[in-house]
């Protein structure tokens, strides 16, 4: 599993030191579009620091966040097997790349100092009838971790009923409540209905989706479009300092919910959107 540690380590490395092209690319076009003269110049320190982040192989932002994996295992492969040696690549990558150090026991306040602990990193596996071993890793800022929710519709104190129209006014309200804490332009996962602790794993998992992956339903790719357009609207903009760009997309899953129920979780990423994957 020695080749498979340094891929992970590489995989470590690809993630928390450029940005993937579909992010990159919306940031040039927001770069472009920009009207507001400081937003600009902010957009265009965020694009070199992408570049030198890229050429000096070094981390993108100082927080490199919380590992997030979503593991498809192939049957042949041991689960355990897989985890002991992403934590042992976690480990090394912490300390080569560097990593900043995340891991706080609750109880003791104890920084691991790898990068390792109880569920951190966060490791999401599912068996495949695939040959292949797919790796997807996600590295979470805590910055926009915070300003992640959930809602439960009807929602009486912002006026929000049951539907997508309800779905947009929890969303723009989690947007304007955030502001700029979450260092925007922002991507957005959503996922609406099933019970809360699925929503709230699938609403991180839409922010692997490609900006340009199209929901399958026409519906809802029509609602995370005018979505995006609406947050723009609300002029929070760069580093929330005001301008055209809020958003630069919003991605949204669902699921069938009991009667009783209809749950809303909005999850965040900053504009440093970092992700990859890796094909074994």
């Amino acid at each position: 599993m020695l080749k498979l540690r340094d891929g992970i380590v590489e995989l470590y490395r690809k993630v928390a030191t450029s940005l993937p092209k579909d992010v990159e690319d919306a940031l040039k076009r927001a770069f472009e579009k920009e009207r507001d003269s400081v937003a600009k110049e902010n957009l265009r320190i965020l694009l070199e620091n992408v570049r030198l982040a890229r050429i000096e192989e070094i981390p993108i932002c100082q927080d490199t966040g919380i590992p997030v994996f979503y593991v498809k295992v192939p049957r042949c492969l041991g689960q355990e097997r897989i985890k002991e040696t992403i934590l042992e690549a976690t480990r090394i990558a912490t300390e080569r790349i560097p990593l900043r150090p995340n891991s706080v026991d609750v109880i003791t306040e104890k920084n691991s100092g790898d990068n390792t602990g109880i569920d951190f990193p966060l490791i999401h596996m599912e068996e495949t009838e695939e040959e292949n071993l797919i790796i997807d890793l996600m590295l979470k800022g805590g910055g926009s971790e915070n300003i992640g929710c959930m809602y439960k519709l009807p929602n009486t104190e912002i006026k929000a009923e049951r539907g997508l129209e309800g779905v947009r006014a929890v969303i723009l309200d989690a947007v304007l409540n955030a502001q700029g804490r979450g260092c925007p332009p922002y991507i957005i996962g959503v996922a609406i209905g099933g019970s809360r602790d699925h929503v709230a794993y699938q609403s991180k998992r839409q922010l692997l989706r490609r900006l340009q992956d199209f929901h399958r339903e026409l519906a809802l790719a029509s609602f995370e479009e005018m979505l995006t357009q609406d947050i723009n609207r609300l002029g929070i903009g760069v580093m929330g300092i005001g301008g055209d760009t809020t958003c630069l997309g919003i991605k949204i899953e669902v699921s069938n919910r009991h009667p009783a129920t209809y749950f809303v979780d909005i999850s965040f990423s900053c504009w440093a959107m970092r992700r990859g994957r890796l094909i074994w």
